[in-house]
């Protein structure tokens, strides 16, 4: 697999469109490091590692509403291996006008754009969800 975040982010889309509670996500430190964001953001309710070793896989446990719908409406990929897409701090776009979140990687680790923005850090933009 060229590109696990992408991965990932397409299973929690999948999940989302046939309603499930939970997905299973093959995991990795970035792809925690990534369900902690949506957790600290509200998009997901919570996660939790199944197995041991370096097989284990990441269960997130998605949002719905009352009304059965989901937290997240859109979720994409915004660089990718093959177009890797760097911002400075004050380029971290604002997604839906402050109401979505961008998930960006800098030298401090990953956090939320509005977080890096904050902190006067720039880095590489992983994703965007509202």
């Amino acid at each position: 697999m060229t590109d696990p975040i992408a991965d990932m982010l397409t299973r929690i889309r999948n999940a989302i469109a046939a309603n499930h509670p939970r997905v299973d996500i093959p995991g990795s430190k970035l792809k925690m490091e990534v369900a902690r964001i949506l957790k600290e953001e509200g998009y997901i309710n919570s996660f939790s590692t199944k197995g041991e070793g370096p097989k284990y896989v990441i269960r997130v446990f998605l949002r719905y509403d009352a009304k059965g719908v989901s937290s997240i409406t859109h979720l994409s990929r915004v660089s990718r291996p093959g177009r890797r897409v760097y911002v400075g701090s004050q380029e971290i776009p604002k997604v839906l006008g402050g109401y979505g979140i961008n998930i960006v990687s800098t030298s401090k680790g990953l956090m939320s754009g509005k977080k890096a923005r904050a902190e006067k850090i720039g880095g590489e933009l992983i994703a965007e969800i509202y």
